[in-house]
């Protein structure tokens, strides 16, 4: 320090003052070097309602009567949907040779080639189930959420 208080910078090697002044640990004074860092408190969860969710888990692995009740509407809900997306699929692919048969003009259009009617049976139905497949798997992911918020709420 120099007569008025201030930091002298600190010389460097061979007695020459670096560049840009002085560095920032010759800068602290006494009491920022005694005094440790402010500790701050990290939470990462909410930690209310955890009673009542990790009762309901309980239930669920004992295989309660509530917990069997839980099971019971998610088996249902998948159920519904799986049965809702076959006969949905079902009565579009088996109304199509029902269409041909009552409409013969129908069978006789051509792309190209090739007859509407082989477009329709052979080659449309399989983008149609991939379709299908997609919206059974988003449906049954979003019931097994609606179960988890359920279990956790």
């Amino acid at each position: 320090m120099s007569a008025t208080g201030e930091d002298l910078p600190s010389a460097g090697p061979a007695g020459r003052v670096p560049a840009g002044g002085p560095s920032r640990a010759s800068r602290r004074t006494r009491r920022d070097r005694t005094t440790p860092p402010r500790r701050v408190r990290v939470v990462l969860a909410d930690r209310r309602g955890k009673r009542r969710a990790v009762r309901t888990i309980v239930e669920l692995e004992e295989q309660t009567s509530v917990g069997e009740a839980l099971v019971r509407s998610l088996v249902r809900a998948q159920l519904r949907t799986a049965l809702l997306l076959t006969l949905t699929t079902l009565g579009t692919i088996g109304i199509l040779p029902l269409l041909f048969f009552w409409l013969p003009e129908l069978g006789a259009w051509t792309v190209g080639d090739v007859k509407i009617s082989w477009i329709l049976l052979g080659a449309a139905p399989f983008p149609a189930m991939l379709v299908v497949g997609l919206v059974y798997q988003w449906r049954a992911e979003r019931h097994e959420r609606d179960f988890i918020d359920m279990v956790e709420n």
